[in-house]
């Protein structure tokens, strides 16, 4: 089949690019590399049946011959991170819901009617005080913090854009609600716990808990979710019908926390700090956050591959291999006294420590076309 992924060449893109290519799919990736890398599709890039365009989704001249030659397209594309989301809120809005809108434009153009998964979160639920969340659920969000709930709201508005043009012009697409997705090549500097967690406790550094702790999430391994993906792509969908994706195994952060720090041999300490230290405002966090995943299961059979210990277990063997690439190792010492290592008065503490994320350098990215039909 031709694949039209957008936002290919980020942390679950590159991931389902990777899982596709494996499959002898023929694969095409537009991607702005805003926050994607293109060393993560770099190892295609000589394969005839792979071709990436270095584009905005908003303003990508490709996107109507695109969508015409796809059989199936999966939108990534997108604003993501706390960070990112809490410092440019226009930017959110502006490529998660016009990028969407005019996405599902050229789809709608074409006379080939792809199958086609768009991305949305688990975020879109709100504050739930239910156990566990349903696509069925009603959706409450808090008056007066605008710019916390602005990706919630672009995201929710991308799956209205989606159920209209699926019910409008017959199109087969369906919108997966994300839940905390987990796994290599994702990055710490936007807000993404896991990443952070496993780099501090590498470190030696201070594992820093944003809030009480208690909050509990659902993590679940990327690899499993492009399968999980690839297989709901498969079926014929209920026109604009919205589907949870992820794991319902459920952990507090507190619990995470100490799971890192065990796993890694790690003595850092783990302390805690308000949200106003890390993104500089007030932040309503959510309590709960663990998907019904009823409807998924009545729709796929996939039992997840990889176990939350799993994934740390291999997100540390991976962080100690970049730090040895680099010069760098760590040995379990005594940690370092909390005060030393925490950010000064006013600077965040992820923003404190960008310096130890040593990116890898850009690769160049070169267009290679594949064959079309």
């Amino acid at each position: 089949m031709h694949i039209l992924v957008t936002g290919g060449a980020g942390f679950i893109g590159s991931h389902l690019v990777e899982y596709l290519m494996s499959k002898d799919h023929s694969v095409h990736v537009v991607d702005d590399l805003s926050t994607g890398r293109a060393e993560n599709v770099s190892p295609f890039l000589r394969d005839p049946k792979f071709s990436f365009d270095k584009a905005d989704i908003l303003t990508w001249d490709g996107i109507w011959a695109a969508t015409r030659a796809a059989d199936q397209v999966f939108h990534l594309a997108g604003v993501v991170g706390v960070r990112r989301v809490l410092s440019d809120p226009i930017r959110v809005m502006a490529t998660n819901i016009a990028g969407t809108e005019r996405l599902l434009r050229a789809v709608a153009a074409g006379q080939r009617r792809p199958r086609m998964l768009l991305a949305s979160t688990s975020e879109v639920y709100g504050f739930s005080g239910l156990p566990s969340q349903s696509e069925a659920d009603d959706l409450t969000y808090k008056a007066g913090n605008w710019t916390r709930w602005s990706y919630a709201v672009t995201k929710l508005a991308g799956e209205h854009f989606a159920n209209a043009y699926a019910r409008e012009k017959d199109l087969p697409i369906s919108s997966m609600r994300f839940f905390n997705m987990v796994g290599p090549r994702q990055r710490g500097e936007y807000g993404m716990v896991l990443p952070n967690f496993v780099r501090q406790a590498v470190r030696g550094l201070p594992i820093v808990v944003y809030g009480d702790g208690q909050q509990t999430r659902s993590f679940c391994d990327v690899r499993d979710a492009v399968r999980m993906l690839t297989q709901v792509a498969a079926i014929s969908p209920v026109p604009g019908e919205v589907i949870n994706l992820g794991n319902d195994q459920e952990i507090s952060i507190n619990d995470l926390a100490t799971l890192v720090r065990r796993r890694a041999d790690s003595s850092s300490a783990i302390v805690h700090a308000s949200y106003a230290d890390a993104y500089g405002e007030h932040f309503d966090d959510v309590v709960r956050r663990r998907p019904d995943l009823t409807r998924l299961k009545s729709m796929i059979d996939f039992a997840p591959r990889w176990t939350l210990t799993e994934t740390i277990d291999d997100l540390i063997a991976r962080e100690h291999r970049a730090l040895a690439a680099r010069g760098h190792s760590f040995r379990r010492t005594a940690a370092a006294p909390v005060a030393a290592m925490m950010p000064p008065a006013g600077v965040s503490a992820i923003a404190a420590n960008e310096p130890l994320l040593r990116r890898s350098p850009t690769l160049p990215v070169r267009r290679v076309s594949g064959a079309r039909p």
